[in-house]
């Protein structure tokens, strides 16, 4: 386990009905097999020692005596292994006979959990063997060398020693299905992973509703979730098992072995991450203590499953469109609702030809559309300046003719020469006052703009600025409402993108020579070639790798550590870990430096998970200090 990756597996073995000694050799070969793999927590079928189909067989004392003779050998294969696993029988108890799952690990049985729920509807007639289990703990002796008995309960939580973060709660089958599951009892009072023994045979639509069920499930309790299913060895009289593993990690399916398949789901299940959304969210509250058990089964295995996306915010595929329309929708009715509660006459926007002020001018103009606003009262506002390339200037241009919006041109350089020459400043001098004082100039002509005409200056700035500061103070940081506010650099391009794919002709045309420009704030001078001169990527870095960063710290809450250990296994064929590390340490420096841009930032809509408003999802004081941060990266 590094960085809180548990590696966990769902099995379902070949197997035998009422064959115990042949189904506990296949499941101590999947043991082994998982074992090479460095899997931590292995979980098989409901009864699957026994085969759950068994009938009338399970009153039999000597299917029961088979039963234990097997888990012994099972346990036993468990010996020199730093893995917990879980398998299930029936169980005489107490004089009662139960369905219970048997937590083993180092060659030992650590517990017995009995299934709470007895499903007796339909297919299904469990109460005719089983008793539900008790409200209390007790202690179940397997004979004489075993003088203190073995924990029974529906309570019981097994907690890896090493790593108490890692706890694990365990229901079996129809207790998932019922209104009061066990493992909300379980995650409330500590357990991060919860494990499912099941026997659910399959019926038309029964899988799609199952993975409703684990979502919700792992979701609502914020814990991994490992669904073990019965397979193809179990009886068909009257059903058929398909073997359907599930893993799941806080609503997210992480691995499934199909349908009669006959594959073993495997995963790495994030348990840090479960930590860090269970001390955020203050509505998930531990209520007690349950009945803990320790042991010693999570290994030092490394990252080898799990695939994290160089894109965290971008989707992939189908969803992505479907993403991207949304979200539109989102930033849209967010801007026509302010626009009709301030009853603005325009929406005036600084239209630069980059990616940011056209996906604000895409915004506003769908905005008016769904006030049915005429198109005219956008005004879009092109402010050429020292650093204006011919490209960007002729993009500015054809976007707003594309968009049927009102288009004024205000130069700049006039008057921002003359302000240098009343503070006295050298324009020769091309510091952060001549890059700024354009920037802010700009600003003062669209809020003059705005007031003339009666309206609200759309902000175009996105949360990779923010983050990084990548802004100028009470410049371009500042408008009347910033509908990009929370949308990452990465994602701006996508919604660009999707927008002209949509909108096709003339626009998609001019999208596409918008994406195709590097992106800049043009506020030096062009090249010789009169080209682009000041590259945004180059002087604060890849914007691919600051929102994979800013994923990582603000939505997982993770340390350097694991943040460089992610960023590695994604970008590995494309930048070196040298490459990694500066840009990592560029990204604290400047997030805990420009905090005092963020705490003044105007209104503007969340459309995903992660936003910087100081309203809403982050607050941090401007004077923070980094360096803990900043010297764990820096020692990397």
């Amino acid at each position: 386990m590094k960085h809180g990756f548990l590696k966990v597996a769902a099995a379902s073995p070949e197997m035998r009905v009422a064959d115990p000694a042949f189904n506990a050799k296949k499941i101590v070969e999947i043991i082994e097999e998982q074992a090479a793999k460095g899997t931590e927590l292995l979980v098989f079928p409901e009864l699957c020692l026994s085969g759950y189909t068994c009938g009338d067989l399970f009153l039999r004392q000597t299917l029961l005596d088979g039963c234990l003779e097997a888990l012994r050998a099972v346990a036993k294969g468990t010996e020199d292994k730093r893995m917990l696993v879980f398998v299930g029988l029936p169980l005489s108890h107490g004089g009662k006979l139960y369905n219970c799952a048997a937590a083993l690990s180092g060659g030992e049985i650590l517990g017995l959990v009995p299934k709470t729920h007895l499903p007796n509807y339909n297919e299904f007639y469990e109460e005719r063997y089983f008793s539900p289990a008790p409200e209390r703990i007790s202690w179940h002796s397997f004979g004489k060398d075993d003088d203190d008995g073995t924990a029974f309960s529906a309570g019981l939580i097994f907690r890896d020693v090493n790593y108490p973060g890692v706890a694990v709660g365990c229901e079996i089958c129809e207790d998932l299905w019922a209104p009061e599951s066990p493992s909300v009892r379980l995650a409330s009072r500590g357990a991060t992973v919860i494990v499912n023994l099941s026997a659910s045979n399959e019926t038309i639509g029964k899988r799609e509703y199952r993975k409703t069920l684990l979502a919700a499930q792992s979701g609502k309790n914020l814990c991994a979730y490992v669904y073990a299913d019965a397979g193809m060895g179990e009886s068909t009289s009257d059903m058929v098992f398909a073997g359907n593993g599930l893993i799941y990690e806080n609503g997210v399916c992480l691995a499934e072995s199909l349908p009669f398949s006959g594959e073993t789901a495997e995963a790495e299940a994030d348990v840090g991450f479960l930590l860090h959304e269970r001390r955020k969210l203050n509505t998930f509250r531990e209520d007690g203590d349950d009945d803990w058990i320790d042991a010693e089964f999570v290994g030092e295995g490394d990252l080898t499953l799990r695939k994290f996306p160089q894109l965290p915010f971008v989707p992939q595929g189908r969803e992505l469109e479907r993403r991207c329309g949304l979200i539109l929708s989102m930033q849209s009715a967010a801007l026509a609702k302010r626009l009709s509660h301030t009853h603005s006459k325009t929406a005036v926007i600084g239209v630069s030809g980059g990616l940011d002020s056209a996906l604000a001018l895409l915004v506003t103009c769908r905005a008016f559309d769904l006030l049915g606003k005429d198109r005219e009262d956008v005004i879009a506002v092109t402010m050429p300046g020292f650093g204006t390339s011919l490209k960007t200037r002729n993009n500015a241009m054809s976007v707003m003719q594309a968009a049927g919006v009102t288009i004024r041109s205000v130069p700049i350089g006039g008057t921002v020469n003359k302000h240098f020459r009343d503070i006295g400043h050298d324009p020769e001098e091309r510091d952060t006052a001549y890059e700024n004082a354009q920037a802010r100039y700009r600003t003062m002509i669209l809020m003059d703009i705005a007031n003339e005409t009666g309206g609200l200056v759309i902000g175009t700035g996105d949360l990779s600025e923010l983050a990084l500061g990548w802004c100028t103070y009470n410049g371009d940081h500042m408008s009347m409402y910033a509908v990009n506010s929370s949308v990452p650099k990465t994602l701006v391009k996508s919604l660009v993108a999707y927008e002209a794919k949509r909108l096709g002709g003339r626009m998609e045309v001019v999208l596409k020579s918008i994406l195709s420009t590097e992106i800049s704030p043009e506020l030096l001078p062009p090249d010789e070639r009169g080209g682009i001169a000041q590259k945004t990527e180059d002087l604060v870095g890849p914007y691919e790798l600051h929102d994979f960063y800013l994923w990582s710290f603000l939505r997982r809450g993770d340390s350097p550590e694991k943040t460089m250990y992610l960023a590695e296994r994604a970008f590995s064929e494309k930048y070196s870990r040298e490459e990694l590390k500066k840009w990592l340490v560029v990204f604290y420096k400047r997030f805990f430096a420009q905090q005092f841009k963020r705490n003044c930032i105007p209104d503007g809509v969340k459309v995903g998970s992660v936003s910087l408003s100081p309203r809403a999802d982050w607050r941090m004081p401007s004077d923070a200090s980094g360096e803990l941060w900043i010297g764990r990266a820096e020692d990397l």
